[in-house]
């Protein structure tokens, strides 16, 4: 009597062993599918957060120029904001820049493009830079370029710029400024930015 007990307390133990290791089992993978979901889920945005900032990388960005502008550009008869006008900016051309105040220091008046180039000492190419003017494309004539158009960038805004093929995106007959204005993000004085399209300034109210 006792040998049968014995047996039935043995088996009921080994029963439940076995379901307790199917059932870790069973939610082992779903387990380990979740995980892996997860990771993927944080490589894929890690991955978007890059290339996000890959394009947003401004700096090779030559943010302060001197006042020497290219040869040739000629200065606005009639600018709507003058040399002295405070605007505000709303332009993302890099990081602190929209929603500055900042100084007009130069008005021109020339054609504006927005350019695709590859950089010269190497990298990924540098998809609708903005902006290059007319008069800082090598070899530009009287005719302004038109998007699709293959120049050779004389421009030297950003490291690896000068020198560089690139492919007109946009082009526009506008009136643009050589701005001063401080870093927002960074408190840095930026002086003879060029360049800020009119149709990026507003007036300080």
């Amino acid at each position: 009597m006792m040998k049968k007990r014995l047996l039935g307390l043995a088996s009921l133990l080994l029963f439940f062993l076995l379901a307790a290791c199917a059932g870790n089992e069973a939610t082992t993978p779903n387990e380990n599918a979740d995980t892996e979901s997860d990771t993927h889920e944080i490589m894929d945005n890690n991955r978007g957060e890059s290339d996000s900032n890959k394009e947003m990388d401004h700096s090779g960005m030559h943010h302060s120029g001197s006042d020497e502008v290219p040869e040739g550009l000629e200065e606005a008869e009639n600018p709507t904001y003058p040399v002295g006008s405070k605007v505000i900016m709303h332009a993302d051309h890099m990081p602190g820049m929209n929603g500055a105040e900042a100084t007009v220091s130069g008005a021109f008046t020339t054609t504006v493009y927005s350019v695709t180039y590859t950089p010269t000492n190497g990298g990924e190419p540098v998809e609708n830079h903005k902006w290059v003017v007319h008069e800082e494309i090598e070899t530009a004539g009287a005719e302004p370029y038109k998007p699709g158009d293959e120049v050779v960038l004389h421009a030297d805004h950003m490291k690896g710029m000068k020198g560089a093929k690139a492919t007109i995106d946009t082009a526009e007959q506008t009136t643009v400024y050589m701005v001063d204005f401080t870093d927002e993000a960074t408190g840095e004085k930026i002086n003879n930015h060029m360049w800020v399209t009119e149709d990026e300034l507003s007036p300080v109210e």
